[in-house]
């Protein structure tokens, strides 16, 4: 590893164990990070045709310390587009400026379910206009929000309609990120299938995450074959064989074999994401390497 590799490294291993407070990060950050423009320095650079993205919630305990200079080192690495999952005490107007200045865009978002029933779809289109987001996430149903019987997901759709005609009103798109329990029968159905069949396609999308697919023993190419078009975006995460995450590339699922229908499924943007990793730095990196082959870079 070089010099300025190994600078940049040690950088992210002390925001990744948090022995930095936010003065301290943004110091280094300014010298650190600034090591990714030196001659030798070993990032990939992705081709403009190319946009690889970055969930963002991988880096969630570095983003707490200070966001400026996470993205800064996304940006570094060659990432081109973010999907957030929260924004860590920045008006949305200092996102958008953020994102403006590292060349980057956010076409993605995800937002708590109790934030589009407390806070009103309203508020949540109001942000996301405000960032440039194009794709309103609903990522994640607690345990108390999934219920016991299959009313609550036809409940849910129910809400998803109207939510997403009024997203759709300014340019907005609604989606759903899946996890394994959307796939335990409930009722004799699955709750994933109520989502899809009553919630209206022009009304919905789905961000297919790949790990929870393979974790719930699901083939995606049977649900691009199904209903072709809906999944406008994916999770791009892998799994080891012991069934834990994995960085992408180096476990057990088979993306050729996805990506080779990316067609069909619909997909505009792939996140790479990793929910819990030791190194922060060798993931985002790993996952841009795998992605952008993948992809042909």
């Amino acid at each position: 590893m070089s010099g300025t590799n190994k600078a940049v490294s040690r950088l992210a291993a002390q925001v990744t164990h948090s022995k930095l407070d936010r003065r301290q990060f943004v110091k280094l950050g300014a010298a650190g990070l600034g090591l990714a423009m030196a001659p030798g320095f070993a990032f990939a650079q992705a081709k403009p045709e190319i946009r690889v993205g970055l969930q963002l919630y991988t880096l969630r305990d570095m983003m707490a310390v200070s966001v400026p200079a996470v993205l800064k080192l996304v940006s570094a690495v060659g990432y081109k587009e973010l999907e957030f999952a929260g924004y860590f005490n920045h008006s949305t107007k200092e996102i958008r400026k953020i994102i403006d200045g590292e060349g980057l865009s956010a076409p993605s978002a995800h937002i708590p379910l109790d934030t589009f029933r407390n806070d009103g779809i309203n508020k949540v289109i109001d942000t996301a206009m405000e960032v440039g987001h194009k794709y309103v996430v609903i990522p994640y149903l607690t345990e108390e929000q999934r219920g016991t019987t299959i009313d609550v997901y036809k409940k849910l759709a129910e809400q998803c309609n109207v939510w997403g005609e009024a997203c759709n009103k300014h340019g907005l798109k609604l989606a759903y990120h899946n996890h394994d329990f959307e796939f335990h029968v409930t009722d004799g159905v699955e709750p994933y299938d109520v989502l899809l069949n009553e919630v209206d396609a022009d009304k919905m999308a789905m961000e297919m995450d790949l790990f929870w697919m393979s974790k719930a023993g699901k083939d995606p190419l049977a649900y691009f074959a199904k209903y072709p078009g809906r999944f406008k975006l994916w999770h791009v995460k892998d799994k080891d064989a012991e069934g834990q995450f994995a960085d992408v590339g180096t476990g057990t699922i088979d993306f050729a074999r996805i990506f080779a229908a990316s067609a069909q499924a619909g997909v505009e943007h792939r996140f790479v994401e990793r929910d819990q990793t030791q190194d922060k730095l060798k993931t985002i990196q790993q996952g841009y390497k795998a992605v952008s082959a993948l992809l042909g870079a």
